[in-house]
Order: C-alpha cells, then sequence, then structure tokens
C-alpha cells in the first residue's frame, strides 16, 4: 500500500512537470548562488582580518604554480574576481560581489517559490474538483454509509495536508540533498580530513528521521480519522440544533465535542512533539560535531600545520550552513508522512467505485410511452441480512395513479428508489416501456421523472433559484405560473423580497407546507412525464396539507404517477392501490376493492378513521 500511494502522490505531483522543472531548475541556480555567497563570505572575513600585502603574495603564487588543488584553483579565481589595486578597494569589489549574489539568489529562491505556489494550488483544486466530482458519479448506497461531516474533513483538510507534502515535501526532498551535496563537495574541496569527521552528522540525522517518520505517519493517520469526527460533530449538531434545543442537550452536545477535541489535542501534540524533536536534534549533532571541528581545525590552524586561516574561516561557515538543509530534510519526512496519511483517506474514496453505472451502450434518448414494469423484483441492502423486497410483480400504465400503502418498513420507499436507479434490484427487472431500465442512460431516465418526498430539500438560495433548479435561462413567465398550480405565490408574493426572497439553508425561513409547495413547483416546472410523491403531505397540519394536496392534484394531472401513501385520504382515487406487507404485495386493487376484501387495507384504513 505504502508504495502505490508514493507513486501515486508523485504522478499527481508531475502532471505539473513544466512549473516543477522551473522551480528545480531556479532551486539549482539558488544552490550555486548560496555556496557562493558562504564562500565569498569567507572571503570577506579573511580579507578584513588579514594584511593586504599577503593576500597579494598568495594570489602571485597561486598564479605561478603550475600544479593547484581544487581549493586553491577556486581561491585564485576568487582573488582574480575580488583582488584591487588597495585593500580599500578590494573591500569594496567584495561588497558588491557579496551584493549582487544576494539579489541574484533571493530572486531564484522567489521564482522557486512562486512556481511551487501554482503548483500547490492548481493541485489542491484539481484534487478537489476530482472529489467533488467523484462524489457525484458514487451511487446513494455510499452516502448512506458515509458520514457527511467525514467527507466534508477529507475534501477540506486531508487535501490541504497533500498540498504541503506534495509540493514543499517533494521538491525539499530533491533540493535539499542537493543543496547537501554541494556544501559537502565545498568542505571536502577545503578538507578531506575534517570533512570526512563532519559527514558523521548525516548518517545519525538521518536515522533518527527514518525513525520519527514512521510514528508520525501512524499519528497522522488517527489525527485524520479524529478531526473527520469532529467535522462531523459540528455538522450533524449544526443540522440538528432545533432537536438540541428541543431537548436542552446543549451539554452533552458540548461534552461530546470537547471529548473529541481532547482527543485530538492529544495526538496532535505528540505528533508534533516527535516533528519537533528532529531538528533540534540534528542540530545538536551538528554543534557537536561543529566544537570537535573547532577544536581540531583551531589547533592546526594555530600551530600553522595543516589547514590555513582562511580554509579554516569558510570550512567553518560552510559546515554550519549545510545544518539548514539538514534541519529542513528533517521536517520535510514528517511533512510528506503526514500528506501519506491523508492521502489515503482521499485515495479510499477515488477508487470507491460507483455501483450503478451506465451499460456501453446505453440508450440516450427515450420516451416513455407505456407502462413501467416490475419483473419478479427482489431486493436486498448491502448490510442487511434479508430481503427488503421479495419477488415484487406490477405494472403502472402510462397515465394512471398508483399507490403504495403499508406499515413502516414494508419495502415503499425502497421500491420507489428503484425505479430512477438509487438502487439496483438484487433479483428481476424493471422496464420502461419494452426497455431493461439498466440498459437506458440514468440521466436520460431520471430525466423522465420528477420526486417529492416528505423530507422537501431545498437550497440557500432566492426562491426563483431553488424552483429553476438546475435549469439555465428560464423564463419568469414559466416560474410564475408554477408557483400558481403549487398554491405557492399568494405566499410567495407577500414575502419582501418576493421570489428574490433567499430561503436560507434547507429553506428554513419558510415553514414546512411552503417548502413544500416550493418543491411541487419545481416538479411542476420540470415537466416529468412520470411523478414519484414519498409521503409528501404526511408531515403538515391540516391546513398547510389542503394547499400542498390541492398543488399535488395539479401536478399529477396528465401524468403517471406512483404515490406512497402515510394518510389513506389522499389515495382514495387512485386508479390503483398496491398493500405491502414485510416486503410482499399481498393486495392489489382499487379503494372500493380493497374494502370489500376485508384485509390488511381495511384494517388501516379503520385505524385512520377510527372506524
Amino acid at each position: 500500500m505504502k508504495n502505490s500511494i508514493y507513486k501515486r502522490l508523485i504522478k499527481l505531483v508531475f502532471n505539473y512537470w513544466p512549473y516543477l522543472v522551473l522551480s528545480t531548475a531556479t532551486a539549482f541556480v539558488y544552490v550555486a548562488l548560496n555556496g557562493i555567497s558562504v564562500w565569498l563570505t569567507a572571503s570577506l572575513i579573511n580579507n578584513i582580518l588579514s594584511d593586504f600585502d599577503k593576500l597579494i603574495l598568495e594570489q602571485s603564487r597561486l598564479s605561478s604554480s603550475s600544479i593547484l588543488t581544487l581549493n586553491e584553483k577556486i581561491k585564485y579565481f576568487t582573488n582574480e574576481l575580488i583582488l584591487r589595486n588597495s585593500a580599500k578597494e578590494t573591500l569594496q569589489m567584495l561588497c558588491y560581489s557579496i551584493l549582487i549574489i544576494f539579489v541574484l539568489k533571493n530572486v531564484f529562491l522567489y521564482l522557486k517559490n512562486v512556481s511551487l505556489i501554482v503548483v500547490q494550488y492548481r493541485l489542491i483544486t484539481e484534487l478537489r474538483n476530482k472529489l467533488y466530482i467523484h462524489f457525484h458519479s458514487l451511487s446513494l448506497s455510499f452516502f448512506n454509509k458515509q458520514k457527511s461531516g467525514e467527507l466534508t474533513s477529507t475534501i477540506i483538510n486531508d487535501v490541504a495536508n497533500m498540498r504541503q507534502a506534495l509540493t514543499i515535501g517533494f521538491q525539499r526532498m530533491f533540493v535539499e540533498p542537493i543543496n547537501i551535496i554541494a556544501f559537502t563537495t565545498l568542505l571536502f574541496i577545503i578538507s578531506w580530513q575534517l570533512a570526512s569527521i563532519a559527514v558523521i552528522i548525516i548518517p545519525l540525522a538521518g536515522f533518527f528521521i527514518v525513525k520519527m517518520s514512521r510514528s508520525i505517519r501512524r499519528k497522522s493517520r488517527r489525527t485524520a480519522v479524529k478531526i473527520a469526527g469532529i467535522t462531523n460533530i459540528i455538522t450533524e449538531t449544526l443540522a440538528s440544533i432545533r432537536i438540541v434545543k428541543a431537548f436542552a442537550m446543549e451539554n452533552y452536545e458540548v461534552d461530546r465535542f470537547t471529548k473529541e477535541t481532547n482527543n485530538y489535542y492529544n495526538l496532535m501534540f505528540r505528533r508534533s512533539r516527535l516533528r519537533s524533536i528532529a531538528p533540534p536534534i540534528t542540530e545538536i549533532l551538528g554543534v557537536v560535531i561543529g566544537v570537535a571541528l573547532l577544536w581540531i581545525g583551531g589547533s592546526e590552524v594555530l600551530a600553522a600545520d595543516g589547514i590555513t586561516s582562511e580554509d579554516f574561516i569558510r570550512f567553518i561557515l560552510i559546515m554550519f550552513s549545510a545544518l539548514q538543509p539538514i534541519r529542513s530534510l528533517s521536517n520535510v519526512f514528517a511533512e510528506v508522512q503526514v500528506g501519506a496519511a491523508s492521502a489515503e483517506r482521499v485515495f479510499h474514496i477515488l477508487d470507491t467505485k460507483p455501483t450503478i453505472i451506465d451499460a456501453d451502450n446505453a440508450i440516450k434518448d427515450i420516451v416513455f410511452n407505456e407502462h413501467i414494469l416490475f419483473d419478479n423484483v427482489s431486493f436486498q441492502y448491502e448490510d442487511e441480512e434479508s430481503e427488503v423486497l421479495k419477488e415484487i410483480n406490477f405494472s403502472i400504465n402510462k397515465g394512471s395513479v398508483v399507490a403504495l400503502v403499508g406499515s413502516s418498513g414494508s419495502g415503499k420507499s425502497t421500491m420507489a428508489d428503484l425505479i430512477p436507479r438509487f438502487f439496483e434490484p438484487t433479483k428481476g427487472r424493471i422496464k420502461l416501456d419494452k426497455y431493461d431500465i439498466k440498459d437506458v442512460r440514468i440521466k436520460s431516465l431520471r430525466k423522465l421523472m420528477g420526486i417529492v418526498t416528505q423530507e422537501t430539500i431545498l437550497f440557500n438560495d432566492t426562491i426563483s433559484g431553488n424552483i429553476a433548479y438546475g435549469q439555465k435561462e428560464v423564463k419568469s413567465s414559466k416560474i410564475y405560473a408554477a408557483t400558481e398550480a403549487a398554491n405557492a405565490k399568494e405566499f410567495i408574493d407577500a414575502l419582501p423580497q418576493g421570489f428574490n426572497t433567499v430561503i436560507g439553508e434547507k429553506g428554513v425561513r419558510l415553514s414546512g407546507g411552503q417548502r413544500q409547495r416550493i418543491a411541487i413547483a419545481r416538479a411542476l416546472l420540470k415537466d416529468p412525464p412520470i411523478l414519484i410523491l414519498d409521503e409528501a403531505t404526511s408531515s403538515l397540519d391540516t391546513e398547510s396539507e389542503k394547499h400542498v394536496q390541492e398543488a399535488i392534484n395539479n401536478l399529477m394531472k396528465d401524468r403517471t404517477v406512483l404515490v406512497i401513501a402515510h394518510r389513506l385520504s389522499t389515495i382514495v382515487n387512485a386508479d390503483r392501490i398496491i398493500v405491502l406487507d414485510n416486503g410482499k404485495i399481498v393486495e392489489s386493487g382499487t379503494h372500493t376493492e380493497l374494502l370489500d376484501k376485508n384485509g390488511i387495507y381495511k384494517n388501516l384504513y379503520d385505524i385512520q378513521f377510527n372506524n
């Protein structure tokens, strides 16, 4: 799993290779200039501390020598650049050189960072778009098993963690080793004996980094789960705030939330403690080795045996400059582990396949002409042991109204969900005219249908926006006509901003009956030939039910309708009533015929009307 995660992370980053090439190229220039800047700074110190005449004599010796070490060659070219006729002019030239090098170094640092920023934010946008698009491709069963807060956390928090790891992390993992190699090379050029001692820090630091990175990955994985749990509690509580307050459960919710945040704090603290310990350990190791080198090299300088004072100053400056990329690399491993843990969650969702998909040669253009047929249909949820529907056989003829009745859990809503392919039958098939609905393109199938449910789903938009949902450039006259037929225009006109009134999340600023009529107006505007009504009036008061029922009657005109009925008074005029019990059709007929049978329907009717 680990290898595949890293391969996929690298593949994501390399989709932006032009920017990565630019960032890496400028990083190389930055590394080179950084090395030159340290070298020149050492030359500046040496120039101030040394006798100018000795510098001239040394340069003359180097120019006349036929064999020079690499260190001496570099010193010769450096002196050629900075040495002038006097000590002051030389110092002036050196200051100019250092200033130019530092300016150029920071210009390339800026270019490196900006090109990396482009990758960061394009990557985070691409990942979030992919996740959001993938959410819409997944079947309804996926969302029944997942918590919305956890999905929100994945698309916000986990993607943000990946951004840090995929861009800054991977880039530093590539650039900082080059930086370390460049500085180490310079150390060996100056004195291979001292450099051999100095490089001991690299494997020691690497050992601690790898050891801690494994633990950080484990803690990051648990941290991602915890923050997802916190997000889920927030989402759930805000969506149910009315119930929380009605049951005076504020303290319970606060305790639940603080318990999760305390657990999250403990995990974050332990992970951050591990991340924070790597740089100090690396620096302490570096200082210990540095002090040892100061003693050994300083002793050689004082004894005038071996390394010169100029080379020693340069060596010490370069060695301590090398500690910074080593420290940075220790942080990078921690960042990559955090990103890898988040990537596991992101890829888990992206790898989830929709259970309901279009057939290879699915029918795109279809017109409903005859009937909807349930042919020996059975259905069982993935996590259920028994079947919810068992060998269902019936048809809904075009233009007819068929009602489903039965006790809670009898399978009414499940049967309705099978028609738009929210779920697939476990056995049997459903046909639209002569076609199995599995052979019809899902979007084409659902365009034929309008669905009005007991739980009205509205958006934090204007009334017009909610009614015209999903339709572009709808004429106002059509929206007005739909609201008239839905018995909604009167209360909409009474609102301060009329059709431009923003109704809040889930339509919270409207009453239940008003929300339901907006949903009916939306269905009317869509003008579908097939209509599914899922207990659309069961939660309304008598006055609201009257208005909504009139709207439903208008909506049902000249359509093929499947009604899931809770109140039997709303379906007495249905062409056919189907009675479900424990997932099976036990009775079927008109209202009068079923009353005469004196069976389950008659019993339900008597209970409701107290006969």
